[in-house]
């Protein structure tokens, strides 16, 4: 597999998440490609498929296609149009169809390089990253960015994460925090250390300023 391959698929990853203001941009995906580029390189995984599934993962994703079949698709036939070979395709179109956190409902990834994919995207939910994209992404949603009287979600379905009504803050626990535990390759878990703690301690700053304490 090409050079030539990649480079095409930055161009159109590039050219059709450019104007996305909810977190999912360009550069989200730069940055988890980076990501998954040190963790393969440390985990000894594929770097094709790792670099390709990181590109293309969120073309597949619902918010942004629309529906995850119509986006798993379309990630389908930009591949075949590339001529990438099938087991390629294959392996590729398995990670990004269970990589997406769901509401935490979800299968383990089934194979090292859908764990560095998966480890990747989300060390870029965490940090301070995490915290832009967080507060972006809820502007996007018209989401509050804090209303104690709207309660955390414990359990959701996959729809009740989606579409129910929450804020900016509810995000980092309903999502956010878990997300440190659920690293799969030990160099992602080191990363996420230090991310995981500056959420803390950002939420601590939050809610003694909510407060009038600082």
């Amino acid at each position: 597999m090409s050079q030539l391959m990649i480079d095409k698929t930055e161009e159109f990853v590039k050219e059709k998440l450019k104007n996305d203001s909810s977190g999912h941009d360009w550069y989200h995906i730069y940055r988890v490609k980076k990501l998954a580029e040190s963790i393969a390189e440390q985990e000894g995984a594929d770097y094709f498929i790792c670099v390709m599934a990181a590109l293309l993962h969120d073309i597949a994703d619902e918010k942004i296609a629309g529906s995850e079949e119509k986006g798993v698709q379309e990630v389908k036939q930009w591949l075949e149009s590339l001529s990438v070979e099938n087991e390629y395709i294959t392996h590729i179109l398995n990670i990004i169809s269970t990589m997406s956190f769901k509401g935490g409902i979800q299968s383990g990834m089934n194979s090292l390089e859908g764990k560095v994919v998966q480890d990747a995207d989300r060390l870029d939910a965490i940090g301070a990253i995490g915290i832009g994209r967080t507060f972006a992404y809820s502007g996007a949603k018209g989401q509050l960015m804090y209303d104690p009287e709207i309660p955390v979600r414990e359990k959701m379905t996959k729809d009740e994460y989606r579409n129910e009504k929450s804020t900016a803050i509810n995000h980092f626990y309903e999502k956010l925090l878990k997300l440190k535990d659920t690293m799969n390759t030990s160099y992602a878990k080191k990363l996420a250390d230090e991310r995981h703690a500056f959420l803390e301690s950002f939420l601590d700053q939050f809610f003694s300023e909510w407060e009038g304490e600082k």
